[in-house]
């Protein structure tokens, strides 16, 4: 509520005098109003002032608060700071820990199965469109030695063990690196094929052909055209040349047996016969000279025919036939092995499929099943999980092939892996290509890995066993340059005054900020506290 009394103070000045009476009269002495009136007139003003200066009074109190707050702090505690003790700092320690020290070079690895690869199949030698007519394999399948990849025209695509790619039909009186890995990839998967030193594809090899497809569950391939017509033409002449020797043999051997006795005894009877004419002749008297000479001239002749008849006969003619017609039965049994040679099982080259590192998996198949095969049939890598990942050089240099690594696998367990590459970078690359086999996994464990990136902990030199080991900053050199801790026996909080004693140490493998130590003057064991700053 206001209270007036007069003219409002906001037109005239608080200061300002009373107007003077204008009536007239008697001369009066103006006195101010006394009592409530000019109270309230002073409570008007005053509350005006608070109104318009409200924040700036508000600010002011608490700069007076302040104020009061410094002065006290300043009497009471900074005044006699001096005369507050301030504690002295104390050791700063670590206990020695015992347990299993090693150094790890640690990457990024990506899981994948190995070595994929594009698998195409040489259908030169198909007559006809190449079809796929059957066995194509599923994305996933693991194919081992003798397994069939596919089918083409009727015919098989055999799996076996090796790295050169088949890049010609091999058959008999062939040789080459191709032919040992043949004969090599049979002996792999329990067939016999011959040396496989030996380079040349002989008939041995050939009947291998056969079993070999046995194994797969097909006929072997069929021999060329017009083989079999020439097995039976080389028989023909066998035969012929057999019996062209046993004649000539025959001949020999009559010409060999000599005169038989009918022939023995016509000649001794020749000769009696002549010796008596010859001796009758003689007894006549008189002697007619000339038949006794014509009569010795046939005693002679006669004893001359008996006599070659003991004599050996002239066989050159005979055994000459008889040579010649071996010969002959020689050639004609070679033709004939050549000829059944041709008529064996050929091993053409788009029957077989070469794979190195069997089994292998299935990755992705184009072949389709009543399709023309052009162009890769399908893709296949190692049946095995790799992590590949890369690693600085000088981490690098300091694995080695055959060196132990351990995954963390998302389950949080830890799986052991073997270092199988090291590959230096290309070019200007500093990283170096890292490879792992991992141990045996679980199927779950290869689904639920391939296709990840894990980390990996390579280990570069680890202790035997658990050892002691200290922070490398409790390490100190003595005066004889050895290495020295300072075990804390009281208080660490007493600062210097605590109770220590120094303990010689021999250091081994330091990691992650720890070293190994062996005590070798003085005691030091497991939980006791060394000084590692002040």
């Amino acid at each position: 509520m206001t209270l007036q009394q007069g003219p409002s103070p906001t037109a005239a000045g608080v200061d300002d005098p009373l107007p003077e009476p204008v009536e007239p009269g008697p001369v009066r002495h103006h006195v101010p109003p006394q009592g409530p009136g000019r109270r309230a007139v002073h409570r008007n003003r005053f509350s005006a002032v608070l109104r318009r200066n409200r924040v700036l009074l508000a600010v002011a109190a608490a700069a007076a608060v302040s104020l009061v707050a410094g002065l006290l702090l300043g009497r009471f505690v900074l005044a006699g700071a001096d005369e507050v003790a301030v504690p002295a700092p104390g050791l700063i320690t670590a206990p020695v820990e015992f347990g299993e020290l090693s150094n790890d070079v640690t990457i990024r690895g990506e899981v994948a199965y190995s070595d994929s690869v594009e698998v195409r199949i040489d259908t030169s030698g198909v007559p006809g469109p190449a079809v796929v007519t059957g066995r194509v394999p599923a994305v996933g399948e693991e194919f081992t030695g003798l397994a069939v990849a596919l089918e083409v025209a009727g015919r098989p695509v055999i799996v076996l063990p090796g790295e050169l790619p088949a890049y010609r039909t091999l058959q008999v009186g062939v040789s080459g690196p191709d032919v040992v890995q043949f004969k090599q990839a049979l002996r792999a998967v329990g067939l016999d094929g011959g040396n496989p030193e030996d380079d040349e594809f002989d008939a041995r090899t050939a009947n291998a052909v056969t079993a070999l497809y046995d194994q797969a569950g097909y006929p072997a391939p069929a021999a060329p055209e017009g083989t079999a017509e020439g097995v039976r033409a080389a028989q023909d002449a066998v035969r012929g040349a057999e019996q062209a020797l046993a004649a000539a043999r025959t001949e020999l051997d009559q010409a060999r047996g000599g005169a038989g006795a009918v022939e023995v005894r016509e000649a001794d009877n020749a000769v009696s016969s002549a010796r008596r004419e010859l001796d009758s002749a003689r007894a006549q008297d008189p002697v007619d000279a000339n038949l006794v000479a014509d009569l010795q001239d046939a005693l002679g002749l006669a004893e001359l025919r008996r006599q070659q008849l003991d004599a050996p006969a002239d066989t050159s003619a005979q055994r000459a036939a008889v040579t010649s017609a071996e010969q002959q039965l020689r050639d004609a049994r070679a033709g004939l092995a050549t000829a059944r040679e041709q008529a064996l099982p050929n091993l053409p080259a788009g029957e077989v499929l070469y794979l190195a590192d069997l089994p292998r998996r299935v990755d992705a198949v184009t072949a389709t099943r009543g399709s023309v095969l052009e162009g890769p049939a399908m893709t296949v890598s190692g049946a095995m999980l790799q992590v590949s990942g890369s690693a600085a050089e000088a981490d690098a240099r300091l694995l080695a092939v055959g060196g132990e690594a351990f995954l963390d696998l998302p389950d949080g367990s830890r799986h052991r892996a073997v270092v199988t590459a090291l590959t230096p970078g290309e070019g200007d690359s500093s990283r170096w290509t890292v490879d792992l086999a991992p141990d045996p996994l679980t199927p779950e464990q290869v689904t639920e890995l391939r296709g990840t990136n894990l980390r990996v902990s390579l280990p570069v030199g680890a202790t035997q066993g658990p050892v002691l080991a200290v922070p490398l900053a409790a390490l100190s050199a003595g005066p004889g340059g050895q290495d020295r801790v300072q075990v804390v026996e009281g208080d660490p909080r007493a600062g210097d005054d605590a109770e220590t004693r120094i303990v010689v140490v021999e250091t081994g493998l330091a990691a992650d900020g720890a070293v190994e130590v062996r005590p070798l003057e003085g005691a030091l064991a497991e939980g006791d506290l060394v000084v590692v700053g002040r």
